[in-house]
Order: structure tokens, then sequence, then C-alpha cells
């Protein structure tokens, strides 16, 4: 009897000792929908615990707590962490604990205004798009860096950028300028050099020539048309920059009335370039003016067989004569 009895209480203490292994090194820990749990900066140990188990990523705070005792984990660290299928308590809290956190991969493709760059950045990031626009809209910050609320968009340069989720703007923005001063090597600063204009400059006639075309083997065509008008003290006369300075970036005819707004982006009445980048140009924009040919071209217009290349002309009597051939085609296609 006494036997039996002591065999009882081994297997209720194996029992327990099982279930208490399972609670701390199982796979009890749920997977959120997003995958990631998010601990903001000045958050509570308290506060953790509780998101934990509102997410229903913990089922409880016990065995949280009594992992988080075993390896003494009570400063709570900020940040975007991954939580992986077959993730036991242990695991989470040392997670925790470490900083391990997943930093976000920020992709930076064609944005057209520092408020559409803030509100990525506000999607993406602990800080907000409010705080962000401030950032870049500061004149004393950005001085520090080369740039003013103009220019400021030429640093936010297409890559994909890893970043720490709960970071400041000034740190998010240390990121593109790292990348940006990168790109910027010593070869294609002496070549914006010989175009008599400067990396900011370039980027800025990089950004119209990517709004005017997508074709790869025009842009450098298109870059020398524009550079022999800035030669010669033409204004630019680009639609892209009356759609900038207008706001309205679906607009398919430009009227006179359009030609009529006052901007410093107004290409019709401002000569030389726009104080800044109308979008985010391509890296291969930039190399494209970087590397336009020397031509005499001053004109140029979209192809009215709609194959999205463009007619380059030296002399105003041959503009116009394929540019109403291209008006006749938006009329003909009703396009307004």
């Amino acid at each position: 009897m006494k036997k039996k009895l002591v065999l009882s209480i081994l297997t209720v203490i194996i029992l327990l000792l099982g279930f208490a292994a399972w609670k701390f090194f199982g796979p009890t820990v749920h997977v959120p929908e997003k995958r990631f749990f998010y601990i903001s900066t000045g958050e509570t140990y308290e506060d953790l615990k509780s998101d934990l188990q509102n997410q229903k990523i913990i089922s409880g705070k016990m065995w949280f707590n009594r992992a988080a005792d075993m390896i003494g984990y009570k400063n709570v660290k900020p940040g975007r962490y991954e939580i992986k299928k077959g993730m036991s308590v242990l695991s989470l809290v040392r997670m925790l604990k470490n900083g391990q956190q997943t930093p976000v991969n920020f992709v930076i493709t064609k944005l057209r205004t520092k408020e559409a760059l803030a509100s990525k950045v506000g999607n993406a990031f602990e800080c907000d798009s409010t705080q962000m626009i401030h950032f870049l809209n500061n004149p004393d910050s950005l001085k520090e860096y080369g740039f003013d609320s103009n220019t400021v968009m030429t640093a936010a340069m297409p890559y994909t950028y890893t970043i720490k989720w709960n970071i400041t703007p000034r740190k998010i923005f240390d990121h593109f300028y790292t990348a940006h001063k990168t790109f910027w090597n010593a070869e294609r600063k002496q070549k914006a050099d010989s175009l008599g204009i400067s990396p900011a400059e370039v980027s800025t006639l990089a950004s119209i020539i990517d709004e005017e075309t997508n074709s790869a083997t025009d842009k450098p065509n298109v870059a020398s048309v524009y550079l022999n008008r800035i030669a010669k003290g033409m204004p630019l006369q680009a639609d892209p920059t009356l759609k900038f300075a207008l706001k309205n970036f679906e607009l398919k005819r430009i009227l006179n009335e359009h030609k009529a707004v006052q901007s410093p982006y107004n290409t019709y009445e401002n000569k030389g370039l726009p104080p800044g980048p109308i979008c985010t140009p391509a890296l291969e924009t930039i190399d494209a003016v970087l590397d336009s040919p020397k031509t005499n071209y001053l004109y140029f217009v979209a192809n009215s067989a709609f194959d999205g290349t463009h007619i380059f002309t030296t002399n105003y009597a041959d503009h116009i004569k394929y540019a109403r051939l291209y008006q006749q085609e938006l009329n003909k296609r009703n396009i307004k």
C-alpha cells in the first residue's frame, strides 16, 4: 500500500514537472495575426504583460512571470518583436529581455511630397507623421545635413532601409543621409560639376524626367533638352512641375490657366530648375542626367503613336508640328 502511495506521488510530481516544463519550454506562445508584438517607448512591465494577454499571445501572466523571474527580466525595452510559431514562454521572455527586435524594411520607391514620406514613416514606425513632417520642415535640423525644406527630398533615395521601429525622425533621416552620401561618390560629384549643377539639382532634374517619361532610352535625351534650355536661359516649360505646383497629379492636359499658377515650381514663369525635386527619382534617372549626351535638342513632345516614346527637335516649328499631332490623337481618344 505504501509502495503504491509513493508511486502515485511520484507520478503526480512527474506530471506536474512535465506540465511546468511544457509551460516553460513548450510551444505555448500564440502568433498574433500580424506576427509582431510592439512595445511602445515608456511602456511599463505591467503594461507589457497586459498587452501580451489582451492580444492572446500568452494565455495568462503566471508562467510569464515565473519565466521572467527565472532569467531576471524587468527592464522593458521598446521595439518591434516577431512572434514565431512554436515559440515558448521562456524564449519569448529571453527575446524581450535581450531587446532582440526585428527591424522594419522601409522601402522608398516614388514619392512626390514630404507629406507622403511623413505619412509612410508614420505608418511604419513608432514616431508619427506629424513628428516626421516637423523634422522635414525644420530648417535648423536640415541645415546640419546640407539640405533645406525644398531639397530635403533628394536625400530620400529609392532604397530598402533596415531601421529599428522605435526610432526618432532624426535617426530615420540619418539612414537616408548615409545612403545619399554613399551614392554621391566622387565620380558622380565630378560629373555633376562638369554639367554646372549641384547633386541636389541633378536629382531635381531627374525627378522632372521621371514624371515626363518611363522610357529608359528617352531619359538621357530629355535630360539633354533641359540642360540645353538651362544653358540658353530658356524656361524649362516642364508640365510635371505645374502638376506639382497645383498638387494635381492626375492632369492629362496642361492649359493656359494652369500655366498661370503662382509658384516657384512653375517652370513656364520661372527660368532654371525649381527649388527642389517633384518626386523621388530613380537612381537610373539620376545617372541618365549625369551621362546625358551632348545634343542640340531644345524641345520634345510625346509621340502621337502613344508608345511611351518622345520626338525630339531642335527648332520650334518642328516641335509645334509634332505637338499638334499629339493633341489630335488626344482628341481622338477623348482624353481630357
